[in-house]
């Protein structure tokens, strides 16, 4: 069994803390998956003071919950300061990008729509 799916099932069945799901590292960005169904995505991030990702679009509607610190998200050029217990959605096909206001960590919540 491959690394990527011993991981999964380390979240399976148990009761676990989201934002130990990913440790900070020195000068960027981590990830891990957490759920990868076709229907949508679970994904924690951490991201290191400074750090981001860059404007872009992505075609599903996407929910993002701070775990810890704060960013700041923009969504269609809108500047949104979030902080650690705040959420925020960005619609699909809008651009948005992330920027850590400290470092951070994210749950990032991905719903694809089927129809499409």
């Amino acid at each position: 069994m491959s690394e990527k799916n011993n991981r999964k099932l380390e979240f399976m069945s148990r009761v676990f803390q989201v934002s130990d799901a990913v440790n900070y590292q020195p000068n960027a960005v981590v990830s891990s998956t957490v759920i990868n169904k076709p229907v949508g995505t679970v994904t924690v991030f951490a991201f290191d003071a400074e750090q981001g990702l860059s404007e872009h679009t992505a075609p599903f509607d996407a929910a993002v919950y701070l775990l810890d610190g704060e960013a700041e998200v923009t969504i269609s050029g809108h500047k949104h300061h979030l902080k650690s217990g705040e959420m925020i959605i960005m619609p699909a096909n809008e651009p948005h990008a992330l920027h850590g206001v400290t470092r951070f960590k994210m749950m990032l919540i991905m719903i694809k729509d089927h129809e499409k």
